[in-house]
């Protein structure tokens, strides 16, 4: 029995929006999609004042993030984790506290959410304390990117990452591939949020607009005026190091 329900969906990706929109309407056909938002603010706002019963948070949105969206919905609705990253997605399941959703959604991960979440509001069940969890989500790091290469979207595994490079409206990410090749890839997120989602301990800033991962660093040469040059194990590009940031670089 389908069960009548109401949810909105949160994602800075309209097609993946309208996609889960699609998805949902051949699994779930009587739940109502009463709002769609494109990142965490704009999720908090709909829920306030539609008050949905199920919200498919994305975790990574730009400005309020789903995490920080799941904080403020709190146990007033049932809250689905979309995400392209599976961390999220096994500690999630292990907690059994929310379900989660790992992109591309396939058809049948989605029954057994939707079944999940008819048999929860069947059973009129309270909404589960989110706060324990989302705390430990919210410190720890990406291991993943989701970038463009040419047309092709990809995901970049953090540890492939050599530097990030602000680039006007986005940030270039200088990575290596399977065979070590190096490669370039952009990301519509500015640099000082995807700062946020990486181990302070392995990506340092080294210059107001470059990020640098600090395994890929051959070596440092001094420069004028308290700056430096930064050299790189398997790249040949050297980045700039300002006078603000060569205290990463000084011998103990």
């Amino acid at each position: 029995m389908s069960i009548a329900a109401t949810a909105l969906i949160a994602d800075d990706e309209p097609l993946l929006r309208r996609a889960l929109a699609r998805q949902l309407a051949e699994a779930w056909p009587s739940l109502e999609i009463v709002a769609q938002a494109r990142n965490g603010r704009e999720a908090v706002d709909r829920f306030e004042a539609l008050r949905p019963d199920v919200c498919f948070l994305d975790v990574h949105m730009p400005g309020l993030d789903g995490i920080d969206a799941a904080h403020a919905i709190g146990r007033r609705a049932h809250v689905v984790f979309v995400t392209a990253y599976d961390r999220y997605a096994v500690q999630a399941f292990e907690q059994g506290a929310i379900d989660y959703l790992v992109k591309p959604v396939e058809g049948a991960r989605l029954a057994d959410t939707v079944a999940r979440l008819q048999a929860r509001l069947q059973a009129a069940s309270p909404m589960a304390d989110l706060a324990p969890m989302l705390a430990r989500l919210s410190r720890q790091h990406a291991r993943w990117l989701r970038a463009s290469v040419g047309n092709d979207v990809r995901l970049i595994a953090v540890e492939d990452i050599d530097y990030l490079r602000s680039d006007e409206k986005y940030t270039r990410i200088a990575w290596r591939g399977e065979t070590g090749r190096g490669g370039e890839a952009l990301v519509r997120t500015p640099l000082k949020e995807l700062m946020a989602q990486l181990d302070p301990d392995q990506f340092v800033r080294v210059h107001r607009a470059v990020v640098v991962n600090l395994r890929a660093v051959s070596h440092m040469v001094r420069g004028d005026n308290e700056t430096g040059t930064l050299h790189l194990r398997s790249r040949l590009d050297v980045l700039p190091v300002s006078r603000r940031y060569l205290h990463h670089f000084r011998a103990s």
